[in-house]
């Protein structure tokens, strides 16, 4: 057992859930570096005496494994390996109450704006002069913009307002600033993220600017690539598409949740639009954005699905064909509008429609997929692993989307967090495989 008080002060920050939160870890990071303290994100090692958990409380998934990582934690403090438990973040802001009495070994809880708190009591100053810089803990480059925080949106399944707040934009000037920051330090890739792009800008200036702040970050010297990600279909500004088709370094990819397709379950998700309104807009998009590939998220298991409404959200996806697509099953969360309704859809039918969709889209995946062979791309490698190569084109976010995987061989040389072109040889449903054109 570690004897107390023989280590020095030296953090982890243990990120879970979503890039948001990834960027409130790399903002804390940066500022505990700010002030000069030994600071590590993820460590492997084990040797840091304090331990900041930045937690998600999204669904009842990410809620358990935030539980789980919090035991974990508490019991290397009650066996000596860790002297301190500090727990931040989403499932911290909305249970605090609750928690602190279930886990009284913890430290100390804070919320999803308390930062300048946590600092105080890690022993540490806000520095004013850090805003917009950050250190990064994904590969240089490629970094997540969070262009706002919290959401004004009434979806009855959703607990984001409860512990995130209103929608607050942040100011464009420092946007640009945090943006050009990055990009000297190597920076290629902006992905954009909020809650809700398209709600940018309207509590700054009463009128949505999303275009605007996309237009001047196209502007930044050394950006290559700029996405976006998490817009809403109901009040879409369209502007933005005049500036994704006109922008070269603005990436032809757009990550739309859109959650069913039946027009029954939208009214009762409270999401202000309707299945042919939604049909509608994605016309557009493509019209309007030639090339351009979509992804967007389903939930199954609301209440008040039936297998009719399932239906027609399975044909709204053969139709559609999305060029990228993820399922949740529904979660009934406390506090939500939905949780007035009865979650009476059993587990296993709600795995089983998610199956269903994955299925159709497997097949619209690879169809689409098989289209590329043949066909040239720019490519940013993000790593090396297994024998390859791996990258992504402009249609593909990290993590989340198809990767083109490039074999390694005594004549291949890529260095990672670089562009190349690359043909596409072979294609699965949800990869490609490809050769270099020159080396």
């Amino acid at each position: 057992m570690k004897t107390k008080g023989l280590l020095k002060n030296k953090i982890n920050i243990v990120t879970l859930g979503c890039s948001k939160n990834l960027v409130d870890s790399e903002t804390l990071y940066t500022q505990l570096r700010g002030n000069g303290m030994a600071v590590t994100h993820e460590s492997k090692k084990d040797d840091a005496n304090i331990v900041v958990i930045n937690t998600c409380g999204f669904i009842d998934n990410a809620k358990e494994e935030s539980i789980n990582t919090i035991l974990r934690y508490v019991d290397a403090k009650e066996a000596g390996v860790v002297d301190k438990v500090y727990v931040t973040g989403c499932l911290s802001h909305r249970y605090k109450d609750e928690l602190e009495v279930e886990m009284p070994t913890v430290d100390a809880w804070f919320g999803t704006n308390e930062l300048p708190r946590l600092l105080k009591t890690l022993r540490a100053d806000y520095k004013h002069e850090l805003v917009g810089e950050r250190l990064l803990t994904t590969p240089a480059h490629y970094a997540y913009l969070k262009i706002a925080e919290g959401c004004d949106r009434p979806c009855s399944f959703c607990a984001i307002p409860l512990m995130r707040g209103h929608h607050v934009s942040r100011p464009m000037d420092e946007l640009v600033m945090e943006a050009k920051s990055l990009a000297r330090r190597g920076t290629k890739e902006l992905i954009l993220i909020a809650q809700d792009l398209t709600y940018y800008g309207l509590d700054l200036d009463k009128k949505r600017s999303l275009a605007t702040l996309v237009d001047r970050l196209a502007d930044v010297e050394g950006i290559d690539w700029i996405r976006l990600q998490y817009a809403y279909p109901s009040g879409f500004p369209l502007d933005v598409l005049d500036v994704m088709r006109d922008r070269p370094n603005v990436c032809n990819y757009l990550d739309m949740p859109l959650q069913t397709g039946s027009t029954e379950l939208l009214k009762l998700m409270r999401r202000g639009i309707t299945r042919e309104k939604t049909e509608e807009l994605v016309h557009t998009i493509r019209e309007k954005v030639p090339g351009i590939h979509l992804r967007t998220t389903l939930i199954v298991g609301h209440p008040g699905e039936t297998d009719a409404l399932f239906e027609e959200t399975l044909d709204f996806v053969d139709r559609m064909r999305f060029d990228r697509l993820g399922t949740f099953t529904y979660s009934h969360e406390d506090q939500t509008h939905s949780f007035s309704m009865p979650d009476n859809i059993p587990a296993e039918v709600k795995q089983e429609r998610a199956d269903a969709i994955m299925e159709v889209q497997e097949g619209i995946s690879h169809e689409k997929n098989l289209a590329k062979i043949g066909q040239t791309y720019n490519v940013l490698f993000d790593r090396k692993e297994g024998g390859y190569f791996i990258g992504r084109t402009e249609f593909d976010s990290p993590e989340v989307d198809n990767e083109v995987l490039v074999p390694v061989t005594k004549d291949t040389y890529i260095r990672l967090g670089d562009f190349a072109p690359v043909r596409i040889t072979d294609a699965q449903p949800f990869d490609l495989y490809g050769e270099l054109l020159f080396q």
